[in-house]
């Protein structure tokens, strides 16, 4: 075997080591049963609803932070049926506003739109854990490709929503989000 057929397996054996670690270890992979008895019940109709103060950091694809953000979002809820609005405030400068339309089915399920989401993001609620995945197109200034999302957030004890997000395109993370929500009085 030459030294460059020996290193093409090699590298190939990696790739396929490395797509076998993304689907069956880590992140992607949990599911919302994991957690559905550890800790408090994540109810969206009251934990996303009135003033939220969001803040946090998004990390680019070898895990520098390349962007901070304060957001001001506001939930309000008819039933099974919320929007959620968001305003965004990067340490750019720029500004970014996003208004989610979020429907609970009785089984824990949620269908998410937004403006800059293609589809219906679906997810599942169940314990203290929320889990949606969807696809977002960035704005036109930052490429205008479509990223798959994977978002998870976390009820803590004290009332905090901890949030981590992951963007993947053609399955290679290439950015991550973390945050906290915190209900501000209303």
């Amino acid at each position: 075997m030459t030294p460059a057929i020996a290193l093409l397996l090699g590298a190939l054996l990696t790739l396929m080591l490395l797509a076998l670690k993304d689907r069956f270890v880590g992140f992607r992979t949990q599911t919302p049963a994991d957690l559905a008895s550890r800790g408090p019940a994540f109810d969206l109709r009251h934990h996303l609803s009135g003033p939220i103060l969001c803040e946090g950091v998004i990390y680019g694809p070898t895990g520098r932070v390349t962007s901070r953000f304060v957001a001001d979002m506001v939930g309000e809820w008819n039933g099974n049926v919320g929007t959620l609005r968001e305003r965004f405030r990067y340490d750019s400068g720029a500004v970014q506003d996003r208004c989610w339309t979020l429907r609970l089915g009785n089984d824990g399920s949620i269908r998410a739109e937004a403006p800059d989401v293609v589809g219906v993001g679906v997810g599942q609620a169940q314990g203290p854990a929320v889990q949606l995945r969807y696809n977002i197109k960035l704005d036109e200034s930052a490429g205008g490709h479509v990223l798959s999302v994977t978002d998870w957030m976390y009820l803590m004890e004290n009332g905090t929503i901890m949030n981590r997000s992951q963007f993947t395109k053609f399955g290679i993370t290439v950015a991550e989000l973390v945050a906290t929500m915190r209900k501000l009085p209303a």
